[in-house]
Parts: C-alpha cells; sequence; structure tokens
C-alpha cells in the first residue's frame, strides 16, 4: 500500500481530532479527548496520512528540543490500522529528527500491552515509569477526591520510552 505523508494542515483539523479519538477510544488512552489539535511549535513538526478525499487516516506530532524530540501523539484511526501507517510516520518523524541534529527521540505512553510492544519493535526502550489514576466524576462526583489523598506536583506524566533517532 503506498502512503502520502504531508504535514499537518489547518483544514485536517477535525479529521485529525477523528481519527485520534477513535484510534484512542480502546485504549487506556480513551479518557485523553481533545476538542483542538495543540499547536506544534517549530521546529516540532505535525504529519498525516491522509486519504486522496482529505480524511486523516494517520498522524504524528513531534516537539522538538536541543537534544530530545517527544511524540507527542501517534494514532493511526481503527480503519486503517496494521497496514504500515504508524511506520511510516514514525520512519518520517526520525528521518526529519535526525536531519535536525537531534539524538534521542522519546514518547510517552500508557501500559497498554499493544502499544507497547509497537513501541519496543520500532527500538524504543522503556527508562520510566508513572501512576495514572483515572477517577471518574461523572460516575461519582467524590471519586476524584477519594482516589488522590494527596496532590503533589511532578507526579502527572506518562511512561517514558526512548529510542535512537536513526533506528
Amino acid at each position: 500500500m503506498n502512503h502520502v505523508i504531508r504535514e499537518y494542515r489547518p483544514a485536517d483539523q477535525v479529521s485529525w481530532l477523528r481519527c485520534r479519538v477513535l484510534s484512542f477510544l480502546n485504549t487506556p488512552y480513551f479518557d485523553d479527548v481533545l476538542t483542538s489539535k495543540p499547536e506544534v511549535p517549530a521546529p516540532g513538526f505535525a504529519l498525516v496520512v491522509a486519504s486522496e478525499s482529505g480524511a486523516v487516516q494517520g498522524l504524528i506530532d513531534v516537539t522538538v528540543g536541543e537534544e530530545l524530540a517527544t511524540i507527542d501523539t501517534v494514532a493511526v484511526h481503527p480503519d486503517y490500522q496494521h497496514q504500515g501507517l504508524g511506520r511510516a510516520l514514525l520512519t518520517e518523524a526520525r528521518a526529519r529528527v535526525g536531519a535536525l541534529g537531534v539524538p534521542t527521540m522519546d514518547a510517552w505512553t500508557r501500559d497498554d500491552p499493544a502499544t507497547l510492544n509497537w513501541y519496543r519493535a520500532m527500538g524504543f526502550t522503556e527508562s520510566q515509569h508513572y501512576l495514572h489514576v483515572y477517577a471518574n466524576y461523572y460516575a461519582d462526583a467524590g471519586e476524584p477526591d477519594r482516589a488522590i489523598t494527596e496532590r503533589r506536583e511532578g507526579l502527572t506524566g506518562p511512561n517514558k520510552a526512548s529510542g535512537r533517532v536513526g533506528g
């Protein structure tokens, strides 16, 4: 299957949001719903794989610093998963990050076996862990307060995996 990867365009926003939500729906990221696409400041970038009609089938957003690039979002619409789109997006992202001279790319994720296996297959290794608690105030308004007995700075953030940019 031929894939055309291109820069994200503002006209992609609704399709980008749909792709992201649907790809996360049956994962531990089901609660990470956005209503608008976050900006990716330069030299970072946002890429999509889109159909001929313009519908986003896959996406990757990467922020870039001097020594580290971070995958903010990588997602493939469920109808197009297991066709190599995620791999193709990551390959293009690594090439762009490498061209910028940045030696390391990382990704923060939750403990989803399929996601962790994919990152491992892409050459990433686990380096840090965190505890993510999902407390649903829609089901019970008091649940979040019972789940978090003490709010502390610095305890929010996903698992981190790092991989060499070159592959």
